[in-house]
């Protein structure tokens, strides 16, 4: 299958700090791959350098065979990636419909009795559409979580980004948003997760990456990254 995106040695500096070092990642069309890595591992800086929230200084990033390294965030999100944030960032003064219809307006120029129609569906698919003329500011953490996933949905992506979409979570809240992640995907969008929540990320992934110290030290099956010393000790210590 072909790829949808392909890093290919990226490196990002802040000062005299190497954030990032020669990392090479291709991502398949409809690939569900997990992202981990201990904390300063460079997980965060990566997802910045693929969605436009940073540019990379060294490398290369192409999406669906066009180079976006240049491109504003905007533009990249317009083209088919789309993030969803760990800590949810709601327009709290609108209702759950109403920030679904902003995305709508501001990527795909729907708006009217059509975007209400549009994210209307998005919220069924997602469960809450009992939530739509809610206020944002009185939503659970959970329910916060898949408003979030579903304001990303509105973009219409190829490539979603979950960003630690789990942290914090009940059990069963984990599960939920693990079924709508796993649900997405099946439609046909790649996904890239990051998570901390390993029986999670075991759970979704069909291929896992792990970042130490701003570079791929593992790549492969879930199972035989995990199992991996050199993974272990990124995590453990030596």
């Amino acid at each position: 299958m072909e790829n949808i995106l392909e890093v290919k040695d990226v490196g990002k500096n802040f000062g005299g700090f190497t954030a990032l070092s020669g990392v090479n990642l291709s991502i398949r069309k409809g690939e569900r791959l997990g992202l981990i890595g201990p904390n300063g591992s460079g997980k965060t800086t990566l997802i910045n350098c693929i969605s436009g929230a940073l540019q990379n200084d060294l490398g290369t990033i192409h999406f669906k065979g066009e180079s976006i390294g240049r491109l504003p965030a905007h533009a990249r999100t317009r083209r088919g990636i789309a993030r969803s944030f760990q800590i949810p960032r709601p327009f709290h003064s609108m209702t759950v419909l109403e920030n679904l219809m902003v995305p709508l307006a501001y990527v795909g120029g729907v708006s009217g009795e059509k975007a209400k129609v549009q994210a209307r569906q998005l919220l069924e698919d997602i469960g809450l559409a009992d939530k739509a003329e809610a206020a944002s500011s009185s939503l659970s953490q959970v329910e916060l979580r898949k408003m979030e996933l579903a304001r990303a949905m509105a973009a219409r992506p190829q490539l979603l980004i979950s960003d630690e979409a789990m942290a914090g979570l009940s059990g069963s809240e984990v599960d939920d948003v693990l079924d709508i992640l796993i649900k997405l995907n099946k439609q046909g969008i790649t996904i890239i997760m990051i998570e901390h929540i390993m029986h999670a990320v075991m759970r979704f992934s069909e291929r896992l990456v792990c970042l130490d110290a701003g570079q791929i030290i593992c790549d492969g099956d879930p199972q035989s990254v995990v199992g991996n010393p050199q993974v272990q000790r990124a995590y453990l210590g030596d």
